[in-house]
C-alpha cells in the first residue's frame, strides 16, 4: 500500500461548525477549544486501499472520519490480517494510543475515498487535561470499544461461522445502509468477510455462496445485496 498525505486538499470547514463532531466526542470540547482545534488541524484524503497508520507506528495525533470508510485490522500468528472493526464518518482513530503513549497495535486502511482531519497530539491531550468532559467522553467510547471486543471475542468461540458470517451481513446492512439497488453501500473483499468472522477465505466464499443458492443474499461482483433478512436471522 502507498500512504496518501495530501494535506488540505478537500474544502476544511471549522470544527465548531462540523456537523462530523456530533458523531464523537468532540462534541464534548468548548467553542473556544473546537475554535483552537480547528486552526491546527489538517486535511487528508486516502485511496480505497491505501494506508492511513500502520499496527507498530507512533501516532502523534488523531484522525476524524469526515467521509468514508475504514477498516482496523490485527496482523495475527499465522500472517493474516484480522479485521477488528470498521470505522465510519464521525469515527476517531487513535486515541487509544495517545492515552496509553503506546504505538498502535492495529493498522487502518481506506475500504473506499476518504476525507480524514488530523488533529496533533499536542492539542488533544491539552484538552483530556482541562476538559472533564471530554475526558469522560472518550473514556466512554473506549469503554464501549471494549465492550464490542469482548462480545466479539465470545462469538468467535460459541457461535458457527455461518452464523457469523449471517450477523456481519447484517450488521453492515443495518448500520452502513444501501445504494438504489439495494446492494450494500461498501464493497469488502471475500477476504476481509472472511478477516472479519475469523475464517480462511475460502470457506467464506464457500458460506456466501452457499447463502446465494438458498435466496438468502444475491451478488453483482464483489457487491452483496440482502434478499431475505429474516431467512439470515435465522442461520445456526
Amino acid at each position: 500500500f502507498e500512504r496518501v498525505n495530501t494535506k488540505k486538499s478537500f474544502d476544511m470547514s471549522k470544527c465548531e461548525s462540523c456537523i462530523v463532531k456530533e458523531f464523537n466526542s468532540l462534541k464534548s470540547l468548548t467553542r473556544d477549544e473546537l475554535m483552537r482545534v480547528s486552526a491546527c488541524k489538517t486535511g487528508k484524503v486516502y485511496k480505497k486501499g491505501q494506508v492511513i497508520f500502520e499496527e507498530g507506528e507512533t501516532l502523534n495525533g488523531v484522525y476524524c472520519v469526515r467521509d468514508g470508510v475504514c477498516k482496523l485490522t490485527k496482523l495475527s500468528e499465522n500472517g493474516k490480517d484480522q479485521v477488528v472493526k470498521l470505522v465510519v464518518k464521525g469515527g476517531l482513530l487513535g486515541k487509544r494510543s495517545l492515552v496509553s503513549e503506546q504505538k498502535t497495535n492495529l493498522s487502518a486502511i481506506a475500504l473506499n475515498d476518504m476525507e480524514m482531519c488530523f488533529i496533533p497530539k499536542s492539542e488533544i491531550m491539552a484538552d483530556l487535561e482541562k476538559n472533564p468532559k471530554f475526558t469522560m467522553d472518550v473514556l466512554k467510547n473506549m469503554a464501549e470499544d471494549l465492550k464490542v471486543s469482548d462480545v466479539s471475542l465470545v462469538n468467535m468461540a460459541q457461535k458457527s461461522v455461518k452464523t457469523r458470517m449471517a450477523d456481519i451481513l447484517l450488521y453492515i446492512h443495518d448500520n452502513f445502509g444501501i445504494d438504489s439497488t439495494g446492494h450494500f453501500n461498501i464493497i469488502l473483499s471475500r477476504e476481509d468477510y472472511a478477516g472479519i468472522v475469523g475464517t480462511a477465505t475460502e470457506s467464506a466464499i464457500r458460506i456466501l455462496s452457499q447463502f446465494k443458492k438458498e435466496g438468502l443474499i444475491s451478488t453483482s461482483g464483489k457487491r452483496i445485496k440482502i434478499e431475505n433478512s429474516n431467512g439470515l436471522k435465522r442461520v445456526e
